[in-house]
């Protein structure tokens, strides 16, 4: 699959489809050794909600076939958006452009920071990275690395 153009920026003056748009599976091979027992499955998609705005949809699959579905609709402005579906993680996210390729997110819960991630794409569009950053139950902050590979 060849690369795809990239939107212009946050504000959605796009020159062509977003790199990010479409489905993406988590590589369960590359997984952080920190990260304890992985996901059976774990899939996300960007899709053009229309009027500036994208939709970002996640279905973790656990080891015993359960599905956990999330779903947010945002401007890639930075502003808070509510989220949908499982909520045992986060409530609400905000979602940044600040470049073509990349998205920031921050994810709350009950009002309180959970975690950031950073999402980038690769220059050929065929694999993205998710860098989550937060704290452990000890506090202590660290960050992971995820690896997904497009689908679609």
């Amino acid at each position: 699959m060849s690369a795809m153009p990239a939107v212009a920026g946050p504000e959605g003056s796009s020159v062509g489809r977003s790199t990010f748009l479409g489905t993406w599976e988590l590589d369960l091979s590359r997984m952080p050794a920190n990260y304890g027992p992985p996901p059976r499955r774990v899939l996300y998609s960007f899709e053009d909600a229309g009027d500036g705005q994208w939709r970002t949809s996640v279905d973790i699959t656990a080891p015993d076939g359960s599905v956990r579905h999330m779903t947010v609709r945002y401007a890639r402005d930075g502003s808070a958006s509510a989220g949908e579906g499982d909520l045992s993680e986060a409530d609400s996210a905000a979602i940044n452009q600040p470049v073509p390729n990349v998205l920031v997110m921050s994810l709350s819960k009950n009002r309180m920071l959970g975690s950031v991630r950073v999402y980038a794409v690769s220059p050929d569009g065929r694999e993205m990275t998710e860098s989550a950053a937060a704290a452990d139950s000890g506090g202590a902050p660290f960050v992971r690395n995820f690896h997904f590979r497009r689908l679609r």
